[in-house]
């Protein structure tokens, strides 16, 4: 029995939401995001305003230039987080097996849901006039035999849309569509693509797979199933984080060593305490660095025990930014701890085990200092600022 999976997109979500808070802003471009003085980027930008050819991720002052009559709103993440909220809770309704990819977005399977609300069309329909009536928000979902057919048909007809593909359609629905559309198709692999003179999505499934496997190695395997229409992977519910991070945009780029392990230290800090608050420990440590022209690298290192301690996030971030090359100013610095477990830090039996406890309790005794009188009150002496002592 062919599956039936939806992908719920939420069309403009965070601009969606300042336009409904203030419904002055209906109609007009509305550009939600960082400063120019903070030189921040776009986070999310309403349909009026990618008329101007605005887009997420991109400099807020770009932005400015582009859309000078925009509206640019700060981003209000608590009132994000809830509305989100509110939008799962409608998707669970219909079934237990809903995989969020992000604040905005999610998977759902409703093969077993059918009986009791109808096809997947018309659980899509239902779930979209839910969203409208209840959060006066629009989204936009596909509906298909699969997740990436899915995905895929819910960005065709943006906002509001509904694009059902049948299991008997699949062929007829990919066949025209540029092979940029297929999961893992970037710039260079388009280029290389196109060399074999492909360049549909109808072309690479008639290319023989032997010609993608010489030309692409396994990447080439996958792109030719995906060109056929299959996936096969389940829609996961997973209500825990995957990984806790902090990253900071600077106000200038900066390219003093001193200055960016300070930062990183602190960041360390931040990640460390967030992983204590939520009673979890991870092992794999990951720093990630944006240049002043906007190129991106992460570093990972994994752990061989999990960790909640900056005495240990630290120095692995700190080793993985000493490792890169950098020719150019740093513009945003950030630290991610994943593959993570419940519970306390696993623990040694060897000579050092009474300065991890020692370490451990200290910081318990400060998360509960600045859980009550404020993030300021304890600091360590590395990250005060001269001016602090004025």
């Amino acid at each position: 029995m062919a599956r039936t999976i939806l992908h719920v997109d939420m069309d403009a979500f965070y601009a969606a939401i300042e336009q409904r808070e203030r419904p002055e802003l209906r109609g007009k471009p509305v550009i939600v995001g960082g400063s120019v003085e903070d030189r921040g980027v776009v986070s999310a930008a309403s349909y009026e305003a990618r008329r101007f050819g605005v887009h997420s991720a991109q400099p807020t002052a770009q932005a400015r230039r582009l859309c000078p009559e925009g509206v640019f709103l700060p981003v209000r993440p608590h009132l994000y987080r809830q509305v989100s909220r509110q939008v799962m809770a409608i998707l669970r309704h219909y079934t237990p097996l809903v995989e969020p990819l992000s604040i905005d977005e999610a998977f759902l399977d409703v093969t077993g849901s059918r009986s009791l609300f109808g096809d997947g069309e018309a659980i899509a329909r239902a779930i979209q006039a839910r969203i409208r009536s209840e959060l006066q928000l629009t989204a936009s979902v596909g509906v298909a035999p699969n997740k990436f057919l899915a995905k895929l048909a819910s960005d065709l007809r943006k906002p509001n849309g509904l694009v059902v593909v049948p299991p008997d359609q699949v062929a007829a629905f990919l066949r025209d569509l540029p092979v940029s559309r297929l999961w893992g198709v970037g710039p260079a692999t388009e280029r290389q693509l196109t060399r074999l003179g492909l360049r549909t999505i109808g072309e690479v499934a008639a290319c023989p797979v032997a010609v993608l496997r010489l030309r692409l190695g396994a990447a080439g395997e996958a792109l030719h199933r995906l060109a056929h229409g299959e996936d096969d992977r389940p829609v996961e519910p997973d209500t825990e984080a995957k990984s806790i991070g902090r990253e900071t945009t600077f106000a200038e780029d900066i390219g003093n060593t001193a200055t960016l392990e300070r930062v990183l230290l602190a960041l360390a800090e931040e990640v460390a305490a967030r992983l204590r608050r939520k009673g979890v420990c991870g092992r794999t440590i990951t720093l990630k660095l944006r240049f002043a022209d906007f190129t991106t690298l992460t570093r990972a290192r994994s752990l061989s025990e999990p960790t909640a301690l900056a005495e240990t996030i630290y120095p692995v971030a700190r080793d993985l930014f000493r490792a890169v090359e950098r020719d150019r100013k740093v513009r945003l610095l950030g630290v991610t701890v994943s593959n993570l477990t419940p519970g306390r830090p696993a623990r040694q039996l060897n000579l050092f085990v009474p300065l991890d406890d020692r370490r451990e309790r200290l910081a318990e005794t400060v998360d509960a200092l600045r859980e009550r009188f404020g993030d300021a009150i304890v600091q360590r002496a590395r990250l005060l600022r001269r001016d602090h002592f004025r």
